[in-house]
């Protein structure tokens, strides 16, 4: 599974960018709250604010130092453990975060920005299933939310929950031509599922942009559907325009995928071979396919057997002549 930053399961929010004006304001505040504290008795709410001054500088040893001692406090407790977690997450300290993340949900159960942080800092540690209880939670309290619908559904992904994940998705059905990234999920949900709506949804994505690897994806439906021209017009046309350099998918690949509906769909066309040999020249290495290849009915009894003449030729095992002779038994008489 692939978690992308800024795109849909978020971030806990990271430290502030300031322009120059505000940076100073808060070097200024921090330096009025410490010429106080050391004149003046200090409430928790200047705690918090020197905290937080600190943590916009992106000076988290600071900030935590402060935020710890406004979390003794009533009236700030929550806010400062919910941004003790934030550093924490921030300096890679993801077990420290979720217990912090964890104490405000013991206090408010429907916090949904520490739910939300919770839920992703499961994610940092693998805790997958946690993560997707975490998510329900969000939905629950907030059900229009696409950015977390989308990143429950991804957690539902990630752990094999497919049909969930179609169910999540297609419950936004009306929304999702503008939110590709929600089309393309449900897509690659509905391929993992084998069902054959996929190709319509693939299309769907494919009509506002482009990509080589969905592209790819697409041509592989159209294929396992056995709609085998529209599939070789979507590999060319992934082929035309991936770099050399392209590795998923990568030419080699793309030319097996060629060669394969060629030596199927057209057994007699010489092209299919051509391609299967340039794919091997480019650097085609999945044994395990050239040989399911190879064991296909579909391809004439010809192509199988040179297919089988590749694999051996790849392999270097290609067999030896020998003279038929046996080696001699090496003496077992002592000395």
């Amino acid at each position: 599974m692939k978690l992308r930053p800024g795109g849909r399961i978020r971030r806990v929010p990271s430290c502030i960018f300031l322009p120059c004006r505000a940076l100073f304001f808060c070097w200024i505040v921090v330096l009025c709250f410490q010429i106080s504290c050391r004149s003046f008795g200090v409430s928790a709410e200047e705690y918090y604010s020197i905290g937080m001054a600190y943590f916009e500088l992106g000076k988290y040893a600071e900030a935590e130092l402060w935020l710890s001692r406004a979390e003794a406090a009533d009236k700030t407790k929550i806010a400062s453990e919910y941004n003790l977690g934030r550093i924490a997450f921030e300096t890679g300290r993801y077990e420290e975060a979720a217990r912090h993340f964890e104490k405000v949900l013991a206090r408010d159960g429907s916090n949904v920005m520490a739910l939300r942080a919770l839920a992703y800092t499961r994610i940092k540690t693998g805790e997958i299933d946690k993560a997707e209880a975490l998510y329900a939670r969000v939905l629950a309290l907030v059900p229009d939310s696409l950015d977390d619908g989308y990143n429950h559904a991804l957690v539902l992904v990630a752990m094999e929950k497919y049909e969930e994940a179609e169910k999540l998705l297609s419950s936004n059905s009306l929304i999702l031509d503008e939110n590709r990234d929600m089309l393309l999920l449900l897509a690659r949900t509905q391929r993992a599922l084998g069902k054959v709506e996929a190709a319509d949804t693939y299309d769907r994505w494919l009509k506002e942009g482009d990509d080589a690897l969905v592209r790819y994806e697409y041509a592989k439906i159209l294929e396992e559907a056995e709609l085998y021209a529209k599939a070789l017009e979507e590999y060319q046309a992934v082929l035309v325009n991936l770099p050399g350099d392209s590795v998923n998918p990568a030419k080699a690949d793309v030319r097996f995928e060629l060669a394969r509906i060629f030596l199927i769909a057209d057994t007699e066309n010489p092209q299919g071979m051509a391609e299967l040999r340039t794919a091997l020249e480019e650097g085609f290495e999945d044994r395990e396919a050239l040989e399911a290849l190879a064991a296909d009915e579909r391809i004439s009894e010809a192509g199988r057997e040179e297919i089988q003449e590749l694999i051996r030729d790849r392999a270097g095992n290609t067999p030896e002549e020998t003279s038929g002779d046996t080696p001699e038994d090496v003496s077992e008489d002592t000395p």
